[in-house]
C-alpha cells in the first residue's frame, strides 16, 4: 500500500466520521482470491470536499457514492478518489483481493502435513485497504460488522463472537469502536479449545497438525493468571468479552499481533521438542504482552503512529510486570536486563536511534519505529518513571487514562495529563529529558579509599556526543561484601544523579565492600562501569555468587557492554564466561551469556583466535552437559551451545551419532528441535550430504521440517548450495515467508564466509528492487537477515558505503546504515583483542 502521510491522515480526520463498516468477505473462490465487499457510513464536515478511500485489489468490481458508480479513473492501485461527498454518505465497494504469502493482508497456508488451509489477516501499520475498503489510519475509530463464507469445516475467528448460519455463513456481533488495523479475521479447520475464566470465554487455536502438541493447560494458566493481575492493578474490566489466542503459521510480525479479542501468535510458540524453563517464561511474557494492549492500544488508542511506543513501551514493561509477580516465572526483570535492554542499549547507540517520542511524518517511518527504542528503551524508561513517581501513582495515573478515553485516541500529552493528576509531580521536564532526546547514558564509579573505608565516592554520567544529553536519574546503589561462599548485599542507597558528576555524602567513611553496584535493581535506562576493586571481585569467581539474579544479570551486562564498547578485550570477557557459568543458576542468564559468548567469537574476536576460542567453548559445553542434571534445562542448553560449536573431528562424529541413538548422553532428548540443530551445523561445516537433509524431511513433513531442511541446504558450504539460496531469495514469490526467512539466515556462517562472499556485491545490487517490488516486511527481513555482519573488514564496510550513495528507499537506508555501524563497531573491538597478549586471545576452559 501507498505510505499515508500524516498530514493527509490529519485532512481526512478532519472531514470525515466515520460511523460504521460492515464487511463481507468470501473464502470459498479459490487459492488465489477472496472476495470483500464493504459497506462504509460516514459523514463529511464539509459537503463537497474530495478525499481518498484505501484499496489494494486483484480487481474491483464496483465503487459506489451515495448511489453513483465511480469510474476507472477514480480507482487507483491502492487508492480510489472519493470526490463531492454528501454530509451523511453511504459507500458501497466490492473487489477480489489477492491472498499473501508474505503476512500482508490476508494470507493464505497450505499445511504440507495434511494438506488442510489456513488462512489469517493482518492489518497493521497500512494494511487494512488490502482486505476491504477502508480508511485505514487510527483515529478513525468505527464499529465494525463482520460476515465470512468458508469452506465447510471450517471455524471462522474474529473480535467480535461468531455464529455460522445454515447459509454457510459467520456472522459476528458488532465490533465496539476500533481502528482498522487492529481488524482481524483466522480461518481453518482449526483445533480448538475453550475454557471460562470468570465472565470471559477463553479459546485456543491451533491447526490440526499442532494439535497433540497444544500444551492448553500452561497456556490457560497464564492467561488467568494475567487477567487477574490486570484486573487487579487497572481496575478496569476486560472490555472485548471473549478473549481467543490463534496460533498461526508463517506468523512473523514480532511473534503476535493484538487484535482484540483474537490475539494473533505465531505457532512457533507451540512446541514440538523440548524447550527450557525460560522459554516457557518467554512465551508467558508474550502472552502477557499481548494481552497489556487489550486496554492500552485497542481500548484507548494513540492517535498517530508517532506515538506507537506508548503501545509498545507499555506492553513490554506490563507484560514483564505481570509474569514476574502474577505466574511462576519469577526473575523475570534479570531477564529483562540480560535480554530486551541489551536489544534496546544497541539500538540506542546505532547512528539511526532516535527518541522515544518519534516523529513519524508517514506510515513508513513509523513501520522504522517498531524498533528497540519503541520496546526495550520505552519500557526500561517506564521503570524510571515508576522509579520517579511511585507505583500506586502510576497505576492511578493509568486508570484515570483509561477511564477519560476508552474506545477514543490520544496523544503522549494525554498520558502525562493523568499521571501528574495522580502523582502530583510536573512530569514536562522529565518527558523531554527521557521521552524526546536520543542515546544512551553511562554511569562510572569514582572511588578514593583509605585504609578500607571510602574517602570519596561520586557517579560519573557520560552521553555520546551525537546525542550529549545528561539526565536525571533516580537510582539505587549496592554494596556487596564476601560472606563465607556468597557475595551479599550489605546495604542500598537510593540517589538522584543529575548532571557529570554527583557525589555520594553517604559513603564517605563507609567500609569499602567487595563489589559496588550502581543501578542496583535495574531502575534506570543506563550501562554501568564497575570499579577496579569489583571488577576484580567478578574476575576472582564471585560473580556466581551474587545470590540475586538481577544482580548478576547487571553485572554480566556490564561485562558485555564494556566488551562491545571496545574497553575489556574479548579474550578476557571469553575467560570470564568459561570461569563463571559453570555456577551460573539461572537458565535466561544461562542462555544469554552463550548466545553472546558465541557473538564475541564470530564478530567480536580476532579472526585468528576462532578456530581455538570455538574449540574451547565446545569443550566446556561438553564438560557441562557431562554434569548436569539429566534430563535439566541446563543440560540441553548446553546440549544446544555444543552441537552449534562443532567445528569437526570427533566432536562431529558424536553428534552425528546422537541421530542414530548411539551414545546420548542420558536424559537428552534427540527430538525433531535437536535432530536439525545438529543437521544443520553438520552442514555448515560440511560433514554431510542432501540425503540425510532429505532423509529428516521426509521424517518431519511439516512446514517446520521444510523450513529446517531449506536452511541446513542454505548451510552448505558449496557454491552450489549459495547460489540455489540466493536465487529462492531474489526470485519474487518464489518461496512462502517461512522458507525465505529460513534461508536468509541460514546464508552466512563464519565457517566459510570465501564462499559467500561473491554475494555482499550481488546483496547490495538487488537491494534497491527487493524494496520496490516486495512488502516492507519481507524487504526488511531479507535486509537484516543477509546483511553481511559477519564479514568484519575495512573492505565491506566501504562497499556498503558505496551502496549508500545512491538513492535508496529511507528504511532500506536506515538498515544499511545500522548494519555499517555494526561492522565499524566490531572492527573496533578487534583491534582492542589483537592488542592483548597471546594469553589473553586464546581462552581455554577449565573444568
Amino acid at each position: 500500500m501507498d505510505a499515508l502521510r500524516r498530514t493527509e491522515a490529519a485532512e481526512r480526520s478532519r472531514l470525515l466520521r466515520v460511523g460504521s463498516y460492515d464487511v463481507e468477505l468470501d473464502m470459498t473462490r479459490g487459492a488465489e482470491v477472496f472476495g470483500s465487499v464493504s459497506r462504509i457510513s460516514f459523514d463529511c464536515t464539509e459537503p463537497g470536499a474530495t478525499t481518498f478511500l484505501d484499496l489494494g485489489a486483484a480487481r474491483v468490481e464496483s465503487v459506489v457514492l451515495n448511489g453513483r458508480t465511480l469510474d476507472a479513473e477514480s480507482i487507483g492501485e491502492y487508492r480510489t478518489t472519493l470526490d463531492g461527498l454528501a454530509a451523511t454518505n453511504e459507500l458501497v465497494v466490492t473487489a477480489d483481493c489477492p491472498y499473501s504469502r508474505l503476512g500482508e493482508g490476508v494470507h493464505r497456508f497450505v499445511d504440507p502435513a495434511d494438506g488442510e488451509v489456513y488462512i489469517w489477516s493482518e492489518s497493521v501499520v497500512n494494511n487494512a485497504g488490502r482486505i476491504f475498503g477502508c480508511f485505514d489510519q487510527p483515529d478513525l475509530k468505527a464499529p465494525l460488522r463482520l460476515r465470512v463464507r468458508a469452506p465447510e469445516g471450517w471455524t471462522v475467528l474474529s473480535t467480535g463472537a461468531g455464529r455460522r448460519s445454515d447459509d454457510g455463513i459467520w456472522e459476528f456481533a458488532e465490533t465496539p469502536p476500533l481502528s482498522t488495523y487492529l481488524m482481524v479475521v483466522c480461518a481453518g479447520p482449526w483445533h480448538s479449545v475453550y475454557v471460562p475464566h470468570g465472565s470471559i470465554r477463553l479459546g485456543l487455536h491451533v491447526r490440526q497438525s499442532l494439535a497433540e502438541h497444544l500444551d492448553a493447560d500452561e497456556l490457560f494458566e497464564v492467561t488467568r493468571q494475567s487477567f487477574d493481575f490486570y484486573h487487579r492493578i487497572f481496575q478496569v474490566p476486560y472490555p472485548f468479552g471473549k478473549y481467543d489466542q490463534v496460533f498461526c503459521p508463517e506468523f512473523e510480525l514480532g511473534g503476535a499481533m493484538e487484535n482484540p479479542a483474537c490475539v494473533k501468535f505465531t505457532d512457533k510458540l507451540i512446541y514440538r521438542s523440548r524447550v527450557t524453563d525460560d522459554q516457557r517464561a518467554e512465551r508467558a511474557i508474550v502472552v502477557a504482552h499481548e494481552m497489556a494492549h487489550m486496554w492500552f492500544g485497542d481500548l484507548v488508542t494513540m492517535r498517530w503512529w508517532d506515538d506507537l511506543w506508548l503501545n509498545e513501551s507499555f506492553a513490554e514493561y506490563a507484560g514483564t510486570l505481570t509474569v514476574d509477580e502474577g505466574t511462576r516465572f519469577t526473575s523475570r526483570w534479570a531477564w529483562f536486563c540480560a535480554r530486551i535492554k541489551a536489544w534496546g542499549y544497541r539500538q540506542d547507540e546505532l547512528p539511526s536511534t532516535h527518541p522515544i517520542s518519534a516523529d513519524a511524518p508517514d506510515t513508513e517511518a513509523a513501520l522504522l519505529n517498531l524498533d528497540g527504542i519503541s520496546y526495550a528503551k520505552g519500557a526500561g524508561v517506564l521503570k524510571q518513571l515508576v522509579a520517579w513517581v511511585g507505583f500506586e501513582a502510576f497505576l492511578a495515573g493509568l486508570r484515570m487514562y483509561f477511564e477519560r478515553h476508552a474506545y477514543g485516541n490520544t496523544t503522549l500529552a494525554d498520558l502525562l495529563v493523568a499521571l501528574e493528576a495522580a502523582s502530583r509531580k510536573d512530569l514536562r521536564a522529565w518527558s523531554r529529558e527521557w521521552l524526546e532526546t536520543a542515546g544512551v547514558n553511562v554511569f562510572r564509579p569514582e572511588v578514593v579509599e583509605d585504609d578500607g573505608v571510602y574517602r570519596s565516592v561520586a557517579v560519573l554520567q557520560s552521553a555520546p556526543s551525537d546525542h550529549p544529553t545528561l539526565r536525571s536519574h533516580r537510582i539505587a546503589v549496592g554494596l556487596y561484601d564476601r560472606s563465607g561462599e556468597r557475595l551479599v548485599r550489605r546495604d542500598r542507597i537510593e540517589v538522584e544523579v543529575v548532571g557529570a558528576s554527583t557525589e555520594l555524602p553517604q559513603l564517605v567513611g563507609v567500609r569499602v565492600p567487595d563489589l559496588l553496584l550502581l543501578n542496583d535493581d535495574d531502575l534506570t535506562w543506563a550501562k554501568i562501569r564497575l570499579d577496579q576493586r569489583s571488577l576484580a571481585t567478578v574476575r576472582g569467581g564471585w560473580l556466581s555468587r551474587l545470590d540475586d539474579p538481577l544482580a548478576r544479570a547487571l553485572v554480566w551486562a556490564s561485562a558485555w557492554d564494556t566488551t562491545r564498547d571496545a574497553e575489556l578485550p574479548v579474550g578476557d570477557y571469553l575467560a570470564l564466561v568459561l570461569d563463571s557459568i559453570s555456577s551460573e543458576r539461572d537458565i535466561s542468564l544461562v542462555e544469554d551469556i552463550l548466545r553472546r559468548t558465541r557473538s564475541a567469537i564470530d564478530t567480536f574476536g580476532r579472526a585468528d583466535a576462532r578456530e581455538d576460542r570455538l574449540a574451547a567453548l565446545a569443550e566446556r559445553s561438553l564438560q557441562l552437559l557431562s554434569a548436569a542434571e539429566p534430563g535439566s534445562d541446563l543440560q540441553l542448553t548446553y546440549a544446544r551451545t555444543y552441537v552449534g560449536a562443532v567445528a569437526g573431528g570427533e566432536d562431529a562424529v558424536r553428534v552425528h551419532g546422537w541421530l542414530d541413538g548411539h551414545a546420548v548422553p542420558s536424559g537428552l532428548a534427540i527430538d525433531h528441535e535437536l535432530r536439525w540443530l545438529i543437521i544443520r551445523r553438520l552442514a555448515v561445516i560440511g560433514a554431510t550430504e542432501d540425503d540425510l537433509i532429505a532423509a529428516e524431511l521426509e521424517r518431519d513433513a511439516t512446514s517446520t521440517g521444510e523450513e529446517s531442511a531449506a536452511a541446513a541446504r542454505t548451510a552448505m558450504p558449496s557454491p552450489e548450495a549459495k547460489a540455489t539460496a540466493w536465487d529462492a531469495i531474489v526470485q519474487k514469490d518464489a518461496v512462502s515467508a517461512g522458507i525465505l526467512r529460513a534461508i536468509a539466515e541460514s546464508f552466512w556462517h563464519a565457517e566459510h564466509l570465501d564462499v559467500s562472499e561473491p554475494y555482499v556485491d550481488r546483496y547490495l545490487d538487488a537491494l534497491p528492487e527487493i524494496w520496490r517490488t516486495r512488502g516492507s516486511d519481507t524487504a526488511w527481513a531479507i535486509t537484516t537477515s543477509m546483511f553481511p555482519a559477519l564479514l568484519v573488514s575495512p573492505a565491506t564496510v566501504e562497499r556498503v558505503s558505496l551502496a549508500l550513495d545512491a538513492e535508496l528507499d529511507p528504511a532500506l537506508r536506515r538498515l544499511l546504515v545500522e548494519g555499517r555501524s555494526d561492522l565499524e563497531r566490531a572492527l573496533r573491538t578487534r583491534a582492542v583483542d589483537r592488542m592483548t597478549q597471546p594469553s589473553q586471545a586464546t581462552v581455554t576452559s577449565s573444568a
